[in-house]
């Protein structure tokens, strides 16, 4: 049987995605109450990081680790990659040693071509497009509290980056209304929005897209790689910084999620992280349990 990808949302039916996240609750009770739960035992994951991160690698080793498996670490340095090797020549050895890749890196088509010549499951960990291990974790964090959000209207504040890419693809596979507030020529992928024209709005006033919102979601003004854009970056997104007076404006049960690390007085005020609307340490906390319930989904059906 072929192996099972995850480089975007798409990749599962709307059904497996609840039914991960259901699971991704369970096993979150499970490691409170102490449960020793290892369906991955001798089980290998190869994490490739041509990004770096602190939550992205921190969550998949200890989820494998708690799962009973283990992982491999490896940097640009660590890795023919970073010498030039054929990246389908690196899926076919890797394949034959571990039991799934995890690959953090720039251009989606390197996850795509690797994924293509890979014959374990290859899940995409953040790339200039997708980011969808995120939003598994951002689904999970709102059922937690609210319950499901099909039928809500979720709130996309800033950069038509990677994250709002997977919210365009989450809006599909969840059923909800996603408003995308950005300043001009700061859009998302155009073909993405049109293909999902029925359920997303690109708007450019941030308080007529937050109004009556059941969620509101922001992210850095500049991405890892736009470092020299930043101080045009600072200027031409000044009016979208997510506050308590425009949360507001939302939903009175509205939440506030942030993928972090965020950066306190550019996309969100000083005070909006620690606001109860907030749920962003609960987010970031669910990568561990949401990629858990992916991994256990992905190796061990």
């Amino acid at each position: 049987m072929a192996a099972r990808h995850f480089l975007t949302l798409l990749d599962l039916s709307p059904s497996e995605l609840r039914q991960l996240i259901d699971r991704a609750i369970e096993l979150k009770a499970m490691q409170k109450r102490g449960d020793i739960h290892e369906p991955l035992k001798n089980r290998v994951l190869a994490m490739i990081f041509e990004k770096s991160s602190t939550r992205t690698r921190v969550s998949f080793e200890a989820g494998m680790s708690q799962l009973g498996g283990s992982s491999i670490f490896l940097s640009p340095r660590d890795t023919q990659l970073g010498r030039g090797e054929p990246i389908e020549d690196s899926a076919r050895v890797l394949s034959q040693m571990v039991d799934a890749v995890m690959i953090r890196t720039f251009e989606h088509d390197k996850v795509e071509l690797f994924a293509e010549y890979a014959t374990v499951p290859v899940i995409n960990a953040l790339t200039d497009d997708y980011h969808p291990c995120q939003l598994l974790a951002d689904m999970q964090a709102y059922h937690e509290v609210r319950g499901s959000i099909q039928g809500k209207t979720v709130t996309w504040v800033g950069d038509g980056n990677n994250m709002c890419h997977s919210y365009i693809n989450a809006a599909r596979q969840w059923d909800f209304t996603l408003n995308i507030a950005c300043p001009e020529g700061f859009e998302p992928n155009a073909d993405l929005v049109q293909a999902n024209a029925d359920r997303v709005n690109v708007l450019r006033d941030p308080k007529a897209a937050v109004e009556n919102s059941h969620l509101v979601v922001t992210d850095v003004w500049a991405s890892m790689g736009q470092e020299d854009e930043a101080a045009e970056r600072m200027n031409k997104f000044a009016d979208y910084q997510i506050s308590p007076a425009l949360m507001d404006l939302a939903h009175p049960d509205a939440l506030f999620m942030h993928c972090l690390p965020a950066h306190r007085g550019e996309e969100v005020s000083h005070d909006m992280l620690d606001d109860p609307r907030s749920v962003v340490w609960e987010e970031a906390g669910n990568r561990l349990h949401a990629q858990k319930a992916l991994l256990e989904f992905l190796l061990a059906h």
